[in-house]
């Protein structure tokens, strides 16, 4: 028992409520209260988590196909010795991959069928260090021969062009060959040497790899136009590309994954930030009905306030005892919602797959959606500011009920008594 009396009075006041011995309806309101900061809190722990959770799965699926770091031309034309570039590049502790590639858009066409495709020439021997997607289909990205013009085609444009494995497609390039007849478009018949599925809509849609000789070849390039980077952490690559930037030659640009993806990631950012904006109004909302339960608590216990000033209590000590008592409920609601969020949000697996069977419906049905499941991703990036923003509020909303508190005077509250 040695803290200041204040702390003492503050928590008897709160057990009083809680019990109902002095006013039933004040401990239901601060009940209501307390409940409604920790559904708040949970309700923000909840979908933050899923949001990460879809946004760790698409990157995770991007990444899948494309490289954390590009290093290319500036002109868009070959460069010299792309393994001395790779060789400058490794020389950052992140750097754990280096791979050629050629990039260059075309029309792809079969039949009747033309879409336009991003044409990527890798080399299947080094494009496994840099990219999951060829590290995980070895055989596939094998028929990539020089010379044998095949060509590996993401699922959903293979069927948009109708192709199938062993099909011919044509591929038309940028320019043209000047004849005697006119201009002559550029273009070249390959073989569908397979298909790959990402799970990315964009690139399933549109990305089509052929062997790094015979794009330069077609594309006119003479040589690899750039070098793929895998990094350690995916997070740094921004950093990693500021970096190279600096020490890499002039001449050349680089490229990080978030600045390719950039209006996809500033979306996400942006969806992220109203959601969280939104959210904590909805625990702002619950933090200031301790101002209704504070005051009702003042009014209900003004002659205890009288008894404590005539026995010596200053203002201040009064409106310490209320502050103790809100903050109390505050922190019991955050802990509360804190904790419920957390475990709906790692077993959020199990609960939502048990709510479709209950009620027999799919939130998430394959033939609409790329993924099946709902994904989940608790981070302490997030989880700390929404606890600590719920302190703040409820501490806030307790200041004007204890001021008030603090101005009642002895004389006419036990003028009754």
């Amino acid at each position: 028992m040695n803290s200041p009396y204040e702390w003492q009075v503050g928590w008897r006041y709160v057990r009083s409520g809680r019990a109902g011995r002095r006013n039933g309806f004040i401990s239901f309101i601060s009940g209501v209260s307390m409940f409604g900061i920790a559904l708040g809190v949970a309700a923000l722990i909840i979908v933050l988590s899923v949001m990460n959770g879809f946004q760790k799965e698409v990157r995770d699926r991007m990444l899948s196909v494309i490289a954390h770091v590009e290093v290319f031309d500036a002109h868009g034309e070959g460069l010299e010795d792309w393994r001395a570039t790779a060789q400058l590049a490794r020389q950052v502790p992140e750097v754990q991959g280096a791979a050629p590639f050629v990039a260059a858009q075309g029309l792809l066409s079969r039949g009747d069928a033309i879409r336009g495709a991003v044409v990527r020439g890798i080399d299947p021997a080094e494009e496994a260090a840099v990219t999951p997607l060829a590290a995980q289909r070895p055989a596939l990205m094998a028929r990539l021969q020089p010379g044998a013009w095949q060509i590996v085609l993401g699922n959903e444009l293979a069927r948009q062009l109708g192709a199938r494995e062993g099909d011919a497609v044509t591929l038309y390039g940028p320019g043209g060959t000047v004849t005697p007849a006119g201009m002559a478009p550029r273009l070249k018949t390959f073989t569908v040497a397979g298909t790959f599925d990402s799970g990315h809509y964009e690139y399933d849609s549109t990305l089509a790899l052929i062997h790094l000789e015979d794009a330069a070849r077609f594309f006119r390039t003479g040589g690899a136009t750039g070098v793929q980077l895998r990094l350690a952490d995916v997070h740094r690559a921004p950093a990693v590309a500021a970096q190279l930037a600096n020490t890499l030659p002039a001449g050349l640009l680089v490229r990080d994954w978030t600045r390719t993806n950039r209006v996809w990631f500033d979306a996400v950012q942006l969806e992220k930030r109203m959601m969280f904006i939104i959210l904590t109004l909805i625990v702002a909302v619950a933090a200031f009905n301790l101002v209704s339960t504070l005051v009702m608590t003042v009014t209900d216990k003004r002659a205890d306030i009288a008894i404590l000033r005539t026995l010596g209590a200053s203002p201040r000590s009064v409106m310490g005892i209320f502050v103790v008592q809100g903050a109390v409920s505050g922190v019991i609601g955050t802990l509360t919602g804190v904790a419920l969020g957390l475990l709906v949000a790692f077993n959020i697996d199990v609960i939502v797959p048990a709510i479709e069977r209950a009620l027999g419906v799919a939130f998430l049905p394959g033939s609409l959606y790329l993924i099946t499941r709902l994904p989940s991703e608790p981070l302490a990036s997030d989880i700390v500011p929404i606890a600590v923003i719920a302190l703040v509020l409820a501490f806030l909303a307790t200041l004007y009920p204890s001021w008030r508190a603090s101005r009642v005077n002895p004389a006419e509250a036990l003028r009754y008594e």
